[in-house]
């Protein structure tokens, strides 16, 4: 296993809840009508996913944005059912494992050096 997965999976999972909150205060802005102050811990939430990224333990950003991918879209499932209370069907979560499975691939795969 490589070692640096564990970091980076954990920086990935803090991104993905900044990223989905700080865009989900623009939904709610922009398609709930909440209030225009939405927007400011909106912007700060995404102002935190872009800082996290960058420390990711991968030696190229493509590289950790494709791979942060598959954990993105696993969290915003767990955003709808948990936050916006809708049941992600069998096509979302098959979905989800075949993102996951890329993202596996991405961050596990031997590099050389």
């Amino acid at each position: 296993m490589n070692l640096l997965a564990a970091p980076s999976l954990a920086i990935f999972l803090a991104a993905a809840f900044f990223e989905i909150a700080g865009c989900f205060a623009f939904w709610a802005w922009a398609r709930l009508a909440k209030s225009a102050w939405w927007l400011l811990p909106g912007g700060l939430s995404l102002l935190i996913f872009a800082w996290l990224l960058t420390f990711s333990q991968s030696d190229a950003a493509g590289r950790a944005y494709a791979a942060y991918g598959g954990i993105y879209v696993m969290a915003s499932l767990l955003w709808l059912w948990v936050v916006e209370r809708q049941q992600p069907d069998r096509w979302d979560i098959t979905g989800a494992v075949i993102c996951i499975i890329g993202a596996a691939v991405i961050l596990l795969a031997p590099r050389s050096v």
